[in-house]
């Protein structure tokens, strides 16, 4: 049983600060998880709170068929999910859209890293959705194909092939932009 599990079930048990636990566990990996579906922080940010609150409030059940990570992403992308759907009509405007400032206090080295690492985050920003999405819980989640599959409510083969035709995506854009990468 994972940390999240247990520190729920805590918190089920009476144990008001085990919230707290799983708010500091899982708060930032969730946040840039959302983020990559609302393609804004501060808004990823709220809807992070709305999902912790969800489900301290709401008590929804843990029934462990999968881990509480991915159970907690899943209710994450839901909330995700309504929250784009009400506020359709607004657009948002990304944070490296508008602060692309560079650091002068770097070193050359540092500052060919950090531009590297803007257009690796500018392409991944400018692909699909579901593109997004896959790469994130992929790469810097670390999950596997059925708990993505899990969270995105798809097939596993459905998911293998998001990951393909997403690296495909993002290997043409990056090479458009000139990035250099030895593997990918």
């Amino acid at each position: 049983m994972d940390n999240g599990a247990s520190s729920y079930r805590r918190f089920l048990d009476g144990d008001d600060y085990a919230i707290g636990d799983i708010i500091a566990e899982y708060k930032d990996g969730l946040i840039l998880y959302l983020n990559s579906i609302c393609n804004n922080l501060n808004t990823a940010e709220d809807i992070a709170e709305e999902t912790f609150v969800c489900i301290a409030i709401k008590q929804p059940d843990f029934s462990a068929r999968s881990s509480f990570k991915t159970w907690l992403y899943s209710i994450g992308r839901h909330t995700a999910v309504d929250y784009i759907r009400k506020h359709r009509r607004f657009h948002f405007v990304s944070f490296q859209e508008c602060a692309d400032i560079p650091d002068m206090t770097d070193i050359e080295s540092e500052l060919i890293k950090n531009e590297q690492k803007k257009i690796l985050h500018k392409a991944i920003s400018s692909l699909k959705e579901d593109y997004r999405q896959v790469l994130y819980l992929s790469y810097f989640e670390d999950m596997g194909n059925e708990e993505i599959a899990e969270i995105m409510k798809k097939k596993r083969r459905q998911i293998e092939n998001l990951i393909y035709n997403a690296k495909k995506a993002l290997r043409s854009k990056l090479e458009k932009e000139g990035f250099r990468y030895e593997k990918f």
